[in-house]
């Protein structure tokens, strides 16, 4: 298959490419290996982590059109309550981590309608569930790409003048040959202020198998599992972190990612607070909440979360570059550790509520995370992986380009009352190569290597172009978290807007190139194809700077 660009990975970032190459007029396949496009929004089903800006001026006017679709979808198909039908910044769930918590196949169901279009018009082509298995390459050019279909194991060789490597772990480049990093660097390497003092390659972070768990409200309900054969090990599991991680994984209290040294107590429901008044792990990622509903429905109404807890934080083995048995096994132990927790859960977690343990009325709902929910053991169909291999880039982000501390002396945290007023107006290093901005802590969970949470404020920071291009490849783009990051930086540089923007710049790149006959890199080198690249992302709607009068 011939065509302009060859988006590699339907997740976020490869969505996005693909609807800013065909917007522009390309030919474009995209492939995805799982059921359901979308990545950690939908098969690994993670609610969007947003800025406190996102729906005025802090992410690309796609990814808002985006969010609007699925405000609309409730609108138009759910029975809400007439203050919830109103609101515009509807948020389904009544989650904390989000403004749009919502269904996976909600979230879906937008991209499909911004996508859609273009597939009619055979400006996208949609290979799924597709993988890349090889590539040819030919000196600093990517020739091809060969993908293969996950059950029959048909091939399809991809021919194109751009590829975008949009996949969760960066799997087009060793394929290709392009030069990448993996792991944490060190201090001597990068000057990093939280680096570690030895690099370490295998060192990524954990992954999470999320699951869905509802709330059955009907009296005397019991959705009980069966007990995990590994339950024992998980039960007692203590993860080996330095410092310390002070106690079991399975338990309410939890070290503070702010202040390691400190366990915090959590709570299932509002219900089950107690006196400390901590908000619920039920409330904070929950999907379904009876209070967007109408009066009539909202009491029989099951409500719903999303588990993507530290609980369920699998740090034991590191799927970048791992063989084929290695990786199914550490797929393996990751859903053990889901299911583990689920069974938890509902027979010994205590119930502050009823003074014993358990909560037998915890179900899993399976039937929101994918087609076939006895496929999947009720959990995600993927895992939620936030760290991949990044490539070798023109310019890598470091801490001291976006880490507040860093950049003002000053660390604020969440405990820290006046910690954020400090940073009012503030942003990070300003590019003059921007293509796209976004802002989130930098948030890093234990890693296969035992750090502990690295969990530190940055500024609102940009996206520089030469972090999407390898240094020596010259028509393969980062789309997603592979880009020139450090392990530090990806802490922030990885969540679901910044992943969007990455994406939708790769594919506005690729088709301003093919437009104007010229590659990525002189784009970077010359300061007039630069400014006219730039004006072309400004006219689509990526904002490429932040306004001075923000407040952090």
């Amino acid at each position: 298959m011939k065509v302009d660009v060859a988006v590699i990975g339907g997740g976020v970032g490869g969505v996005a490419a693909a609807l800013a190459a065909a917007d522009a007029g390309c030919r474009v396949v995209l492939t995805e290996r799982y059921a359901w496009l979308g990545g950690q929004l939908t098969s690994q089903g993670v609610p969007p982590d947003d800025n406190s800006w996102i729906d005025t001026h802090g992410a690309t006017a796609r990814y808002q059109r985006w969010r609007r679709l699925v405000r609309q979808y409730y609108r138009d198909h759910y029975p809400l309550n007439a203050a919830s039908r109103m609101t515009p910044s509807l948020n389904p769930g009544a989650g904390g981590v989000s403004g749009l918590c919502a269904e996976p196949r909600v979230y879906l169901a937008a991209m499909q309608q911004m996508l859609t279009p273009h597939i009619a018009a055979g400006r996208i082509t949609l290979l799924q569930p597709y993988h890349p298995v090889s590539a040819d390459a030919d000196g600093d050019r990517v020739r091809s790409v060969t993908v293969q279909h996950v059950g029959s194991g048909d091939q399809v060789e991809l021919e194109a003048d751009y590829f975008l490597d949009a996949t969760e772990l960066g799997d087009v480049l060793p394929l290709a040959g392009v030069e990448y990093v993996t792991g944490s660097e060190s201090k001597q390497q990068t000057g990093e202020l939280h680096a570690a003092d030895v690099a370490d390659p295998e060192n990524v972070q954990a992954i999470t198998w999320c699951f869905a768990l509802g709330f059955d409200p009907t009296p005397g309900a019991d959705h009980t599992i069966d007990r995990p054969d590994n339950y024992s090990y998980w039960r007692d599991y203590v993860p080996p972190t330095t410092p310390a991680w002070g106690g079991r994984l399975l338990s309410w209290d939890q070290p503070s990612p702010w202040q390691i040294d400190k366990r915090v107590p959590g709570y299932l429901r509002e219900a089950d607070r107690g006196e400390e008044g901590v908000n619920s792990l039920f409330r904070y990622r929950r999907m379904i909440s009876k209070t967007v509903y109408d009066p009539s429905i909202a009491d029989a109404i099951e409500e719903v979360t999303l588990v993507n807890w530290v609980q369920n934080d699998y740090m034991a083995g590191n799927l970048i570059g791992a063989s084929p048995e290695d990786a199914a096994r550490y797929e393996r132990e990751a859903r053990e550790l889901s299911r583990s927790l689920v069974y938890w859960l509902q027979t010994e977690a205590p119930n502050r509520a009823t003074g014993g343990t358990g909560f037998p009325q915890l179900r899993l709902r399976g039937d929101l995370m994918s087609d076939d929910p006895l496929a999947t053991d009720g959990l995600a169909q993927a895992p939620y992986i936030r760290e991949a291999r990044r490539i070798r880039a023109r310019f890598t982000v470091t801490e001291a380009h976006v880490g507040t501390e860093m950049r003002t002396g000053h660390a604020p945290h969440w405990g820290d009352p006046k910690g954020f007023r400090v940073t009012d107006g503030m942003v990070a290093e300003r590019f003059p190569d921007s293509v796209g901005i976004g802002h989130y802590r930098i948030d890093l969970h234990m890693s296969t290597g035992g750090d502990h949470y690295i969990d530190v404020s940055a500024l609102p920071f940009q996206i520089p172009l030469g972090a999407l291009l390898p240094e020596r490849v010259r028509n393969l783009l980062s789309a997603g978290k592979n880009l020139g990051t450090t392990h530090i930086t990806n802490g922030c540089y990885r969540l679901h807007p910044v992943e969007w923007n990455i994406g939708e710049s790769a594919g506005s790149l690729a088709a301003f190139c093919l437009a104007h006959g010229c590659e990525p890199h002189a784009v970077l080198d010359s300061p007039g194809l630069l400014g006219d690249f730039q004006q072309s992302l400004e006219q689509a709607g990526v904002r490429l700077q932040w306004s001075t009068s923000h407040a952090v």
